[in-house]
């Protein structure tokens, strides 16, 4: 047999299983340049991490606003409480674990999102990252402390950035103490040394002409002696083997050609990770003309790409509050319905009313699921012809129009029975929880008749109530009607999220990509067409970080 005509074949089975099985990549709906990326990194007298960070970031014109930014960590030994953000100076209240990104931390920017064709910065801030100093490979009187800043997904940045990587090292270190590690191709080989305003040593690496979609790895090394002992970990199985874990990462990227199979099919799911959480059907990014007016805020949510969890927790809610059921017990979550129904109630609420009634979490689980699958079909449904960004738009303006109504109230009754009224869109805000804090942070939240339906053991209102239920604005706080400080409101509300989110689906990611997989299949791959790689980056840092003294931070996105 011809042995051009082997490779020949060879070739073409490797091109085409690699475009192939990559072809499901995330929709092209974000676009964003990172300008410029500023990360300080401080190694800290008690042998753990913190870390600044400053983006530049530019939305492309034809883009969606960036409503989140995703950041990276190294590992997952830190306390979400001590992380802070920014954006153009105005700070973020919506700091979370990431659902869309292994290993994040989301920031939602909220109404600063950065608009289309606009540039933004935004800074965060975390402290006390553990486990992330390691035994020096050639110096076991040393500490590593090798650390990779964040990057971004390929498929959605361009353009180059102008990286600056700045070590600050302990106190009580001397100039001639610490060494540097290789640096990163296009950056000097040498840092540039220095003191910073408190007076710790520091080591800065830049490169103006770097990118944000290349995981870059800077390294050091300082006396062990500077941190505590406990804080720096032993020897790796490979290191007490004799064996070089650096060297060996090479060898394994040399060797890597031979396990593409197996690699391809790793990085496409990591890159569909996205957009199994985008259960919209495809035909609704075919933009049509004018505004669909007349979502309730249920559908509403679905046009907006709301978590599931929330969903099912606003459905919960207006069944509860149609007098159609009532919480039985919150651990685990079980309802009652409530006979007779009444009879505004809509399919969805009907749908929701019969699986939360089903035995057993696995049906249970998939008759909600039914109940997303049609809702997000009904959406869609009524949605053709009309513009989905410009529909969007319009139900962010009822979302902070709601919020406006609750703000201007004059009393506590009056604010009370207004939130009453505007709930479910409040519920759509991103800063939900940060927000009803912030607004009833003087005031008591007077409790609607409804509420002892959802929380056992508390009562509802009095005859001194108006017709939504709560105390008319000719009430007083002396009226006898229930109350709760608002934290404690917001916290009840994200509290029966986190129920749907762990006691009733079992987890968002896994329920939602099973309703994404009926409403938003993955295309079949065809044997002609155009491909192209959803491609490296790495959403996960477990590969790269297989060095002594690594401390990676897991790749991000703007969305």
């Amino acid at each position: 047999m011809n042995k051009n005509w082997i490779k020949r074949s060879l070739i073409f089975l490797l091109i085409f299983t690699f475009t192939t099985i990559t072809t499901p990549a995330i929709a092209q709906t974000y676009a964003f340049q990172v300008d410029r990326e500023v990360v300080n990194v401080y190694w800290e007298e008690d042998g753990t991490m913190s870390l600044s960070y400053e983006f530049g970031f530019i939305n492309a014109n034809y883009a969606d606003p960036m409503e989140y930014v995703d950041v990276g960590m190294p590992n997952a030994t830190y306390n979400l409480s001590s992380a802070s953000a920014t954006v153009n100076g105005n700070p973020v209240f919506h700091i979370a674990y990431s659902t869309y990104v292994s290993g994040a931390i989301e920031l939602g920017l909220g109404s600063n999102a950065i608009q289309p064709g606009s540039a933004g910065t935004v800074t965060f801030q975390i402290s006390g990252i553990q486990e992330v100093l390691y035994v020096d490979s050639k110096d076991d009187s040393y500490a590593s402390a090798v650390f990779s800043p964040q990057w971004f997904d390929p498929d959605l940045v361009s353009g180059s950035t102008d990286l600056t990587v700045i070590y600050h090292f302990p106190p009580g270190l001397s100039p001639d103490e610490p060494r540097w590690h290789q640096a990163p191709s296009g950056f000097p080989s040498e840092p540039a040394t220095g003191y910073d305003d408190n007076g710790r040593i520091t080591y800065t690496w830049r490169n103006p002409n770097a990118n944000a979609y290349t995981q870059y790895l800077f390294g050091s090394s300082f006396p062990q002696t500077l941190v505590p002992a406990a804080s720096v970990a032993t020897p790796t199985f490979w290191q007490n083997l004799g064996i070089d874990p650096e060297a060996l990462f090479g060898w394994l990227c040399i060797c890597g050609i031979g396990s593409l199979f197996v690699a391809i099919p790793a990085l496409s799911i990591r890159s569909a990770q996205k957009r199994k959480m985008q259960y919209l059907p495809p035909k609704l990014a075919i933009e049509g003309h004018g505004i669909k007016r007349g979502l309730t805020a249920i559908e509403a949510a679905i046009l907006l790409e709301q978590p599931m969890d929330k969903i099912l927790t606003m459905i919960l809610f207006a069944t509860i509050k149609k007098g159609a059921a009532k919480v039985v017990s919150k651990e685990p979550l079980n309802i009652e319905v409530i006979e007779p129904l009444p009879n505004d109630l809509r399919a969805y609420e009907e749908e929701f009313l019969i699986a939360m009634a089903e035995q057993g979490n696995a049906k249970k689980k998939r008759a909600l699921q039914t109940v997303m699958v049609n809702l997000v079909k009904s959406v869609s449904k009524a949605m053709k012809g009309f513009s989905q960004r410009e529909s969007r738009d319009y139900y962010k303006k009822i979302i902070e129009a709601a919020w406006n109504q609750v703000e201007d109230a004059d009393t506590p009754e009056v604010k009370s029975e207004t939130y009453d009224k505007v709930m479910e869109w409040t519920m759509l805000d991103n800063e939900y929880d940060d927000r009803t804090r912030r607004v009833f942070r003087s005031y008591p939240v007077f409790l609607p008749t409804w509420w002892h339906n959802y929380s056992p053991g508390t009562s509802g209102g009095t005859p001194s109530l108006g017709k939504s239920g709560m105390p008319t604005s000719r009430s007083t706080p002396g009226s006898g009607m229930p109350t709760l400080p608002g934290s404690e409101f917001a916290g009840s509300i994200v509290t029966g999220v986190q129920d749907f989110a762990t006691g009733v689906i079992g987890g968002l990611a896994g329920f939602t990509s099973e309703v994404t997989e009926k409403t938003n299949p993955v295309p079949k791959a065809s044997s002609s067409g155009s491909y192209r790689s959803s491609g490296g980056g790495g959403s996960s840092c477990a590969c790269a970080c297989a060095c002594a003294g690594c401390a990676c931070a897991c790749a991000g996105g703007g969305r």
